[in-house]
């Protein structure tokens, strides 16, 4: 894999179309915007959604014409030509969209290039927060354009992002350490709020899809923390299916411990 002068153009790249698309949901943020179910369990979409959606395939495929384009907005699992490219586009045009449309500003844009099922290059932008988390793979990772560094903090009272279900005895086999459960409504943001290390680790115990975790997923490794799967197995990102099985992120020792409370000793992995 080359290393991170390759994809610094891609991040520059993503980086100036977030802001673009930060415009796009600042005109309509806390309006009459227009919104619908998009059903079979999927939730709300507005059209600022698809607005920023179109701004995004325009600008980044205008840029990239050999990338493929997975967002999920664009009937994500019809076309799967992505499969078969090298490079690819993963976006959530707006992720948090119930809070979005419910005036929260903790809504993001979720911006990754993944190389072979790995992202390279990636953008979380919160445009009401004026927060930018970027990182490129091996490059390390930063907000506003410094460096952050995730949390080492030990098990002991560890803060974590996650909702209210997650802490259901039932979901920890192995027994749930000691943790202050905190929430955030978009995922990418959780996962880069532990890579700022404003928070220990953040769960999702459901399986997640990968324009909701690509991007931030590189942002928390390239600061350090662990992210992997629900049992500690490796993310990979542009499958058919475009998800993987949940996501625990956090400083390798509490990442440790959090997976031994997750599983059964005879389903964890080396």
């Amino acid at each position: 894999m080359p290393g991170p002068d390759a994809y610094t153009s891609d991040l520059a790249l993503l980086g100036a179309a977030a802001r673009g698309a930060g415009e796009i949901a600042k005109r309509h943020f806390r309006t009459d915007v227009k919104v619908w179910d998009k059903g079979v369990g999927q939730g709300p979409v507005s059209e600022a959604d698809l607005e920023v959606n179109d701004y995004l395939h325009a600008t980044l495929n205008t840029a990239r014409p050999d990338y493929g384009w997975l967002s999920e907005e664009s009937d994500p699992l019809a076309d799967l030509s992505r499969v078969a490219k090298s490079m690819t586009f993963v976006i959530d045009p707006i992720d948090g969209t119930r809070s979005f449309i419910g005036g929260d500003p903790g809504f993001a844009h979720a911006l990754a290039v993944v190389r072979d099922g790995l992202p390279v290059a990636a953008v979380v932008y919160l445009p009401m927060l004026d927060l930018t988390y970027a990182a490129v793979l091996g490059g390390g990772a930063t907000l506003n354009g410094q460096p952050i560094a995730a949390s080492a903090h030990p098990s002991a009272a560890a803060k974590v992002l996650a909702a209210r279900p997650t802490f259901e005895p039932k979901l920890w086999p192995g027994g749930m350490p000691p943790l202050e459960r905190h929430f955030r409504p978009s995922l990418a943001w959780r996962l880069s709020l532990v890579a700022e290390g404003r928070f220990d680790a953040m769960l999702t115990l459901r399986d997640a899809w990968d324009w909701d975790i690509a991007s931030a997923a590189l942002i928390a490794t390239e600061a350090g923390a662990k992210v992997t799967d629900r049992r500690g197995g490796p993310l990979r990102f542009n499958a058919p299916s475009a998800n993987n099985p949940g996501v625990v992120a956090a400083g390798p020792d509490l990442h440790r411990s959090l997976i031994a409370g997750l599983t059964n000793p005879s389903e964890r992995l080396s």
